[in-house]
C-alpha cells in the first residue's frame, strides 16, 4: 500500500516551524482573537485547562487536534498552567495583514516559565517567585536566584549537599536550573519545576562575560562575588536563561548580591519544615510563624518579612540596629502614623519591574502615581523623627519624587482602565493633539450641526443640509432647485436625481481629520503611554532603592505593631554563651489556642548545655522546645519575642529533629528518615548551635532506641551544642547524674479520678508517670482495650524488671546470649545490684578486712 504523505497548509506549516523551535513546552499560537494550539499541545491543554477540543483541517488523512483560549483572557488559562508546571511559549502576529501575501508573519515573543513570572494575575503577592540555577564543581556548588517580578539577583556558594540542599529549601524556587550531566543529591532530581539546560550553557568564561555586559563593568569585583567562580557559572546560565525566554532587554537588573552562609543562622531543611516559618507541615500557610507575625501593609513589605523570618542574621549589630528601629516606632504609637501612611501604596517593586519590561498597564501606573504621592506625608512623618535614629539609613531613599508624580497624576485619568489598547487612559487636557483628535471624533455630530447652520446662514439656501454615507464621507446637499445658487467655493462633489452634494476645504479637512481621528487617537494615547515607561525608566533604580526602602520601613512597622499587639520583650543579645527565656510562650500556639497559654522559663549556659525533658504524651514539650527555637530565631530577625525577658548569645544554626514523617517514595521509612535526620545533627552541631531533639530511637526496638538516644545525648554533651532532649526513655535521666552540664525539667499532669489535666509548667526534675493509658482514653480508644491495657500494665509492674541500665544496654548479657526482651515501666525508678548491696551492708558491723572485700566484691559487680 502506497503511504500518502501528510499535507499542510501554509499556515499550519508556519505552526509546525515555530513548534519545531520549542518542542517541550505548550505552544500558544496567535489567531485573530484566540491562541490556538494543535496535535499534541492541544489534547495536553484540553485536559489541563478543562477546554473543548476540537480539530482543523487534516493531516495523512486524520483530523488535525485544536484548542483555543481568548487572547484577552489568556493570563487566566498561563495561571493554571504555569500552577501545573507547564511552560509556555508566547507566538504574536508582527506582520500586516494587509501587506501579508500567504501566514501573517509570526514570532514567539516570550516563553513563560514558572520560575520566569511577573504578571500581577501569575504571581502570589505575598510570596517570592524565585528562579534558581545550582552549578558543581570540584565538591562544591555554586547557586544563583532571581526574581524577575522585583530585579532581584543574588549568589551564594555552599561546601556540602546538605549546606545546598538547605538553601534550596530556604529559598523555594518555582523554576530550578541545572545542567544535563549533573547528579543532583535526594529528592531535588524529582521535585516540580526541574529544568536541565545543556552543559556548554555553564561555562565560567561565558558566564562572566554575559554578566559584565548586562551590570556594564569590566569585571565583578564591584560586586563581591570575583572569587567565586561556581556562582558566577550559574548566575550566567541563569542570565543567559532569562535573556531567551523574555525575548527583550533587562534594565531592572542592576546588581549581583552575595550572600555567605556564615552572615546567618543555618537552619537545614528538615529543622526549617518542623518549625513551620511560612509553611506548615501540610504545605499550606496557615498556623505558620510569617502567618502570625505578618501585618505589614504592603505585599513587597510581606515578601521581605518573609526573607527576614528565614535567614536570621547572626551580625548582633544589624540585629540591634533593627530593633532600635522598632524601639522608636514604639514611642508615641509612631508605628501607627507610618502604617496609616503605607497603607496605600501598591506594590511597587513588581511595578517597576513591569515597566522596565514595558508590560506595565495603566493601572500600574495609577498605583505608582498614587506612591508616589505619598511619599511627600511619608517623609514629613520620618522627619519628625529625632535625628541620628535607627532610620537614618531609609529615609534618604523615601524622599518624594515631585516632577515624576505630577507627570503621572496629570497624565493619568484617575481609574485607568485595564489595557491600554481601547483608549480612555490619558486625562483630558495632558496632551493638545490627543484632546483634539478626541474631540473630532467624539463631537463631530455637533460640527456638523454647527456647520449646516452657518452655511445656512451664509448662504440664504433652505435646502441645504449637511450629511455622511460611507462611501463618498462627509457633504454638502441642495435641493436640484437651489443647486445653481451654490456658492463659488462650494466643489461638485455628487449629482443625484433631486440633488446636487458637495464639498468646501473646511469640510474635506474636517473629514480627513474626523475618519481617522479615533484610530490617529488611539496611536496618540499608546505614543504618550510609551513615552511616560521611558521616562520613568530614566529614574528605575532610584525608584527601585525607593521601593526597597519603603519594604524595610512597612516590616519594622509590623514589628512594632506585633511587638504592642502581642506584649512581647525586646530581647538581649549577648557575646556572651547562653540561653536565658524568662516566660516563653509559643508565639503561634498561643494565638491559635482556645486556652490560655502557660509561659515558661528556659535556661542553657556554660554550666548546663542540656536539659532532658520528660512527661507525657499532649504534655507539652514539643511546643516548649518549639517555642524556644521560634524565639531565638525571632530575636536574630531584629523582631521583640513572646517572652517576659530573652538574654541570648551567639547562635550558628538551629537543628530540630521533632516528629515521625516517612520518604516511602524514596525507600525510606519513618526511623530511616529520623536516623538521617539525627545524622546530620551530630555530623553538624557546635557548640553554638541549639538542638531540638524529641523522642530520639522510638522507631526501633527497646534497646536499640535507648543505645541510640543515649549515645546521641552523651555526642551533644561533648559538642558542647544547647540542646533541649525530650524522651519516654526514663533511663535518659541518668545522663544528670553521669555528666556535666545536663539537668532534668520535667512537663507535670494532675490525674482526677480517671481523667488527666496537663498542667503544661516546665518544672525541675524527671517525671515520675508516663500517664500512656489515659491519653489513649483521651484518644478515643475504646475501654475495653483501657481496660485490658491496665490490667497489663498492672501486671507488669509486678514482675521484676529486667530492663538495663543505659551502660548495660550497649553490653551483651554476662552468658553471651541476647538480652531479655521484657521492660517494665518507662518511668519506674531502676534499681542496681550494686545499690542493693550497698543496701544491704552496716559498716559498724565490718572490720577494715571485711570492708575491703565488700569493696572488691561491688567493683566486681559494677
Amino acid at each position: 500500500m502506497t503511504q500518502t504523505a501528510p499535507t499542510h497548509t501554509p499556515m499550519m506549516a508556519q505552526y509546525l516551524k515555530i513548534k519545531r523551535e520549542h518542542p517541550d513546552i505548550l505552544l500558544f499560537y496567535r489567531m485573530g482573537d484566540f491562541y490556538e494550539l494543535f496535535h499534541e499541545d492541544a489534547r495536553r491543554a484540553a485536559k489541563l485547562l478543562d477546554i473543548t477540543l476540537t480539530a482543523r483541517g487534516q493531516s495523512a488523512g486524520q483530523p488535525i487536534p485544536m484548542a483555543g483560549v481568548p487572547y484577552h483572557s489568556a493570563e487566566a488559562y498561563l495561571a493554571r498552567l504555569v500552577k501545573a508546571g507547564e511552560s509556555v511559549a508566547i507566538c504574536e502576529q508582527i506582520g500586516d495583514p494587509a501587506t501579508s501575501k500567504g501566514p501573517v508573519e509570526r514570532q514567539v515573543v516570550r516563553i513563560v516559565t514558572p520560575g520566569t513570572l511577573y504578571d500581577e494575575a501569575l504571581l502570589e503577592a505575598h510570596h517570592d517567585n524565585l528562579l534558581l540555577a545550582i552549578h558543581a564543581a570540584n565538591g562544591g556548588w555554586g547557586m544563583a536566584w532571581l526574581e524577575l517580578s522585583s530585579g532581584r539577583f543574588a549568589v551564594l556558594e555552599a561546601t556540602s549537599d546538605d549546606d545546598m540542599l538547605a538553601e534550596v529549601h530556604r529559598l523555594a524556587p518555582a523554576e530550578l536550573l541545572v545542567r544535563d550531566s549533573l547528579t543532583l543529591p535526594g529528592q531535588l532530581a524529582e521535585r516540580t519545576g526541574l529544568r536541565r539546560l545543556n552543559d556548554w550553557q555553564f561555562d565560567y568564561d561565558t558566564s562572566e562575560r554575559l554578566l559584565c555586559d548586562q551590570f556594564k563593568v569590566k569585571d565583578l569585583t564591584g560586586f563581591g562575588c570575583a572569587h567565586l567562580p561556581h556562582a558566577i557559572t550559574a548566575a550566567g546560565a541563569l542570565f543567559d536563561y532569562v535573556r531567551d525566554t523574555q525575548r527583550t532587554q533587562l534594565p531592572h537588573i542592576t546588581s549581583l548580591g552575595v550572600e555567605q552562609r556564615d552572615d546567618a543562622i543555618v537552619i537545614d531543611a528538615a529543622s526549617r519544615r518542623n518549625l513551620e516559618i511560612d509553611r506548615n507541615l501540610a504545605g499550606g500557610s496557615d498556623n505558620t510563624l510569617a502567618g502570625i507575625w505578618d501585618t505589614t501593609c504592603t505585599a513587597m513589605g510581606a515578601r521581605l518579612l518573609r526573607r527576614w523570618l528565614n535567614r536570621p542574621l547572626r551580625d548582633q549589630s544589624r540585629v540591634a540596629a533593627r530593633q532600635n528601629a522598632v524601639q522608636l516606632l514604639l514611642q508615641d504609637a509612631q508605628s501607627e502614623a507610618l502604617r496609616t501612611l503605607l497603607s496605600p501604596i501598591g506594590d511597587i517593586e513588581r511595578i517597576l519591574a513591569r515597566v522596565a519590561l514595558k508590560s506595565a498597564r495603566p493601572r500600574d501606573l495609577a498605583r505608582l502615581r498614587d506612591a508616589l504621592l505619598q511619599l511627600p506625608s511619608l517623609q514629613n512623618a520620618l522627619d519628625a523623627l529625632p535625628e541620628g535614629t535607627a532610620l537614618d539609613d531609609l529615609i534618604p531613599h523615601i524622599a518624594p519624587y515631585p516632577e515624576l508624580a505630577d507627570t503621572l497624576y496629570r497624565a493619568l485619568v484617575e481609574n485607568p482602565p485595564v489595557v491600554v489598547r481601547d483608549g480612555g487612559v490619558i486625562a483630558e487636557g495632558f496632551d493638545s493633539e490627543l484632546d483634539e483628535l478626541r474631540g473630532l471624533h467624539e463631537h463631530a455630530g455637533e460640527y456638523l450641526v454647527e456647520l449646516e447652520r452657518r452655511e445656512k446662514e451664509r448662504t440664504g439656501l433652505s435646502s441645504l443640509k449637511v450629511g455622511y454615507n460611507r462611501v463618498h464621507g462627509y457633504y454638502i446637499e441642495l435641493s436640484r432647485a437651489q443647486s445653481g445658487e451654490a456658492p463659488a467655493d462650494y466643489i461638485r462633489r455628487q449629482t443625484l436625481k433631486n440633488a446636487e452634494r458637495f464639498i468646501l476645504p473646511e469640510l474635506k479637512e474636517f473629514e480627513d481629520k474626523a475618519l481617522s481621528a479615533k484610530s490617529k487617537a488611539l496611536t496618540r494615547e499608546k505614543w504618550i503611554y510609551d513615552q511616560l515607561i521611558e521616562t520613568l525608566n530614566e529614574v528605575l533604580t532610584a525608584l527601585q532603592s525607593t521601593a526597597q526602602a519603603l519594604a524595610s520601613l512597612d516590616v519594622l512597622a509590623c514589628f512594632a505593631e506585633r511587638a504592642e499587639t502581642l506584649a512581647l520583650a525586646r530581647p538581649a543579645l549577648q557575646e556572651t554563651p547562653g540561653i536565658r527565656i524568662e516566660g516563653g510562650r509559643h508565639p503561634v500556639v498561643e494565638r491559635v489556642s482556645d486556652h490560655p497559654f502557660v509561659p515558661n522559663d528556659m535556661g542553657l549556659d556554660g554550666d548546663t548545655r542540656m536539659l532532658v525533658i520528660t512527661g507525657p504524651n499532649m504534655g507539652g514539650k514539643s511546643t516548649f522546645m518549639r517555642q524556644n527555637a521560634l524565639i531565638v530565631l525571632l530575636a536574630h530577625t531584629g523582631s521583640f519575642v513572646p517572652a517576659d525577658a530573652a538574654l541570648i548569645g551567639p547562635i550558628d544554626r538551629i537543628f530540630t529533629r521533632i516528629g515521625s514523617s516517612d520518604d516511602l517514595a524514596g525507600g525510606r521509612s519513618t526511623f530511616m528518615v529520623e536516623m538521617t535526620e539525627t545524622a546530620n545533627i551530630l555530623h553538624n552541631a557546635t557548640h553554638e548551635s541549639l538542638v531540638l531533639m524529641d523522642e530520639i530511637g522510638r522507631g526501633t526496638s527497646t534497646f536499640d532506641g535507648l543505645s541510640l538516644a543515649w549515645a546521641s545525648a552523651e555526642h551533644l554533651t561533648q559538642v558542647g551544642a544547647y540542646t533541649l532532649f525530650a524522651t519516654h526513655y526514663f533511663e535518659m535521666t541518668a545522663l544528670a547524674d553521669q555528666h556535666e552540664g545536663v539537668a532534668n525539667v520535667h512537663l507535670n499532669a494532675v490525674e482526677h479520678g480517671e481523667r488527666i489535666v496537663f498542667m503544661h509548667k516546665v518544672e525541675p526534675g524527671a517525671a515520675n508517670q508516663s500517664y500512656g493509658l489515659q491519653v489513649a482514653q483521651l484518644a478515643g480508644v475504646p475501654r475495653p482495650v483501657i481496660e485490658r491495657a491496665r490490667l497489663r500494665l498492672e501486671r507488669l509492674e509486678g514482675t521484676p524488671t529486667s530492663t538495663p541500665s543505659p551502660h548495660d544496654a550497649l553490653e551483651p548479657s554476662p552468658q553471651g546470649g541476647p538480652a531479655s526482651p521484657s521492660q517494665g515501666d518507662m518511668f519506674e525508678t531502676l534499681s542496681h545490684p550494686v545499690l542493693e548491696a550497698l543496701e544491704r551492708l552496716d559498716p559498724d558491723t565490718l572490720s577494715p578486712r571485711d570492708a575491703l572485700d565488700a569493696i572488691y566484691r561491688l567493683k566486681s559487680t559494677l
